[in-house]
This record gives structure tokens, C-alpha cells and sequence, in this order.
């Protein structure tokens, strides 16, 4: 199998197209050609990391039983020709997992593919929030969330949510996995990491790294090619 991650900044005209893709979303995700599982996902506003929810970002992650399916989907497909045609930015990668630590929704993405040596790398992290340890754990996520703005080698970074508050994801792309590593073990970030542990704040959760096959497209002004 083999991941796709779409980004999405809809247009102001369009924001009651964007709104139904949350209504009507699974719909235009039938019968597409080797997808396996999709989750349509909304952001918060700002960097995607706030509590209030963003009006017109919002991403969709796919998994496909084989890399042309993926690309045909990104290159084809009648959903993704019209969030082109409604967002005011877009991208869109194909991504192949090499190492991957537990499930969403109980699937677990197959590992596609080798650890790079040198070059890119995406990660996605997303977990299901205990509801008894949600206050904890959005009162340990600002620190980390503003490091991660600022933290050297960050390409991509972006706040994702299956559902509010409950459900939350992070999508980013670092330079290196070197990059990826020194963000993760320090400052805010690790300190928030040991806390979910201790304090056992997920039901659910899922760490992945991939490599990034093919971004492009626009997010937040940066141009991917």
C-alpha cells in the first residue's frame, strides 16, 4: 500500500462547498479504483494547531493497494479536479511508508519501502484523545506546537482533526529525519510526549514516517514541486 495526503486551503467563494465535504465527502470517495481506507479531516486555524476550528483548511489521507492507483487518483479523479478547482491552495504527495507504530481506526499502514539515507522525509502522527485526559493534553500541545513553527529543517507543518478536540493529527515534512529526531527529542515536544505516556491519554494512536515521493502544489505560500 502506498499513502496519499491532500491539503486544502478552499477559496472564500467556495467555503459552503467546502463546509458539505464534510456532509457529503465519503460519498465522492465510492467506488474509487484501489483506495483501502479515507479519512476526511478538518484543521484549526492559525497553523491548523489551535482549538478553534479553521473555516477553510482542511486535508483528506487515503491509503491505496499500490502506487498507480494513487497516482491515478491525484492525476484523474473527479474529487480531487474539484478541490482544485475550489481551494485558493493545494497539495497534494504520494507517500510510502518505511516504519510505522500502531493503528487509526484499527488499520495499520503496511511498511512500503526502505529508510532513506539522505533527503526528505514526512511524518504523520494522529491519535484518539481519552476524554477523561483532554483538558491534559490540549494544555500540554500549545509549547509544543510553537516549536514546531520554529524548528530548523520543517518544510510542512500542519494540525489535522477526524474530530474536534478528540481526534488529532500532524502532518509534517522535514528536511532530513536527522531534523525530524532533534525536534522530536527536545523541548516542548518531548516533554509533551512523556506526559501522553505517563499519563496514558490515547486510546488510539498512530506514528508514521514515509517518504515523500511526489509533493506538490502550495501550502501556506511555499511552493512544492
Amino acid at each position: 500500500m502506498v499513502a496519499v495526503i491532500v491539503l486544502v486551503d478552499i477559496r472564500p467563494s467556495s467555503r459552503l462547498w467546502g463546509f458539505l465535504r464534510f456532509v457529503l465527502g465519503r460519498a465522492a470517495l465510492r467506488n474509487i479504483p484501489g483506495l483501502q481506507f479515507a479519512k476526511i479531516l478538518g484543521s484549526g486555524a492559525g497553523g491548523g494547531f489551535g482549538l478553534k476550528p479553521s473555516a477553510t483548511r482542511q486535508g483528506l489521507f487515503c491509503l491505496f493497494a499500490n502506487a498507480p492507483s494513487a497516482a491515478a487518483f491525484i492525476a484523474d479523479s473527479k474529487i480531487i479536479a474539484a478541490y482544485r478547482h475550489h481551494a485558493e491552495e493545494f497539495f497534494s504527495a504520494i507517500l510510502s511508508a518505511y516504519s510505522c507504530r500502531g493503528s487509526w481506526s484499527g488499520v495499520s499502514i503496511p511498511i512500503d519501502t526502505d529508510a532513506p539515507d539522505t533527503g526528505p522525509i514526512a511524518a504523520l502522527t494522529r491519535a484518539s484523545i481519552r476524554p477523561s485526559q483532554v483538558i491534559s493534553f490540549w494544555r500540554k500541545s500549545p509549547p509544543a506546537e510553537a516549536d514546531l513553527e520554529r524548528a530548523s529543517g520543517c518544510l510542512l507543518a500542519v494540525g489535522l482533526g477526524e474530530a474536534p478536540f478528540f481526534r488529532q493529527a500532524t502532518f509534517t515534512i522535514w528536511e532530513s529525519s536527522q531534523a525530524m529526531d532533534h525536534y522530536a527529542r527536545s523541548g516542548a515536544h518531548l516533554t509533551a510526549i512523556k506526559a501522553a505516556h505517563q499519563g496514558q491519554y490515547f486510546s488510539e494512536s498512530m506514528f508514521v514516517r514515509f517518504r515523500p515521493l511526489n509533493p506538490q502544489g502550495v501550502w501556506k505560500g511555499r511552493v512544492f514541486a
